[in-house]
């Protein structure tokens, strides 16, 4: 590692040899092409993979033309940290992709009255896939390593790759990994899966890499690039006045859009009553934002479809799991019943789906964003929550 060196006098923290202990071990061929963003996680991930001895090369997808950490900054704290480890570094143009795949299906969601998890589905369709086929096709490397905070057990349970969540669980990004199909778990490394986030920078620090103190973003990279979330999807949304309402129809004031509400959004509302309110559902037929006090926003069950199965074949009969519904929640009891798939499930060959019955009522069960199946530290599968009726 030519331009690649450690603090003097500054060993190494544990997670941070024993992460350098797994990749020397690691069964079958050392070479990997490593997803870069031009943050801290990514950057540490190559260093240690270099420093283990795997053939290295980075990789960064130019998904946004401009400013903001997924374009012009990233790509250039990419490259220097390439030139820094002293591997080749490749830029791939994924721009058409992420406009079809992830904004044309963010702003056609929340103009039908969901809040879609952009994250995951960018995960499945426009980087990891994308990126083992380019890696394996350009450059003829058999794996792909990110900097994400998540670990792959290989030959689990019925053979399957298992998906679980990294050992820092503030920063486990399990959540946001659960529709990889099996066939890209098998090829993925996560060296950070074991590694704290203090841990990393740390490391990071040690090793003199440009990124150590670079702040991480705190917006989905859309909002980032715009601005704010709204400012997005006014770029891409005409203003749509409509009602606020009560359940039963009472209207309490009007809106400029129902995509700029989600459920159990408090603040905000612009609107007055005798208790706090809370937005129970969006309804795009009507272009109506309903609102109802907390006591009446709660629901016991909700349908989950593309389901994708990680840890456990796809089960027949009704399981037991802790179901995680969004990324910061905690995990909750339910029953997950299957369900017949749909016409619409198999034309889009996502043909599993679920009922799922939380053993409490929840709060804020949001439509587009995902319930992910959890057994301890296991993901058993996940898939995105309906809208009533769906």
């Amino acid at each position: 590692m030519s331009s690649l060196t450690r603090t003097p006098d500054s060993p190494p923290t544990m997670a941070g040899q024993a992460a350098l202990e797994r990749l020397r071990h690691w069964p079958g061929e050392h070479r990997v092409a490593v997803g870069l963003s031009g943050g801290v996680d990514s950057s540490l991930t190559a260093a240690l993979l270099v420093e283990a001895g795997w053939e290295v090369e980075g990789l960064t997808l130019w998904l946004m033309s401009g400013k903001g950490a997924c374009c012009a900054e990233g790509l250039v704290d990419a490259a220097g940290i390439c030139e820094q480890l002293d591997i080749p570094h490749h830029v791939v143009d994924t721009r058409a992709t992420f406009q079809r795949e992830i904004i044309n299906r963010l702003v056609d969601g929340y103009r039908d009255g969901v809040t879609p998890l952009p994250c995951s589905q960018c995960n499945r369709s426009v980087k990891f896939g994308p990126m083992l086929d380019w890696a394996s096709s350009e450059r003829g490397l058999p794996r792909i390593a990110t900097g994400h905070y998540a670990r792959v057990r290989h030959g689990g349970d019925q053979g399957r790759h298992q998906l679980l969540r990294g050992l820092d669980g503030r920063k486990d990004q399990s959540y946001f990994l659960y529709d990889l199909p099996q066939d890209v778990l098998g090829r993925i490394v996560f060296p950070l899966g074991e590694l704290t986030k203090p841990d990393t920078r740390l490391e990071a620090q040690r090793y003199g890499l440009r990124t150590a103190k670079k702040p991480e973003s705190q917006d989905l990279c859309l909002a980032d690039h715009h601005g704010s979330m709204r400012a997005f999807l006014d770029a891409y949304l005409s203003p749509r006045e409509g009602e606020i309402v009560l359940a039963d129809g009472t209207v309490l004031g009007h809106h400029d859009g129902i995509e700029h509400f989600t459920i159990g959004q408090r603040r905000g509302l612009g609107v007055a009553w005798r208790e706090p309110l809370h937005v129970i559902r969006l309804d795009p037929a009507m272009n109506r934002v309903v609102v109802a006090p907390r006591a009446e926003a709660g629901r016991r069950s909700c349908t989950v479809g593309e389901i994708n199965w990680i840890s456990i074949d796809p089960p027949e009969h009704p399981i037991r799991a802790e179901v995680q519904v969004r990324y910061r929640s905690a995990p909750v009891p339910a029953k997950l019943t299957p369900m017949k798939a749909t016409a619409e499930d198999n034309r889009r060959e996502r043909p599993h789906r679920g009922w799922l019955e939380f053993d409490d009522e929840q709060f804020s069960i949001t439509p587009g964003q995902a319930a992910v199946f959890y057994d301890g530290e296991r993901v058993l599968g996940g898939g995105l929550i309906q809208r009533e009726g769906a």
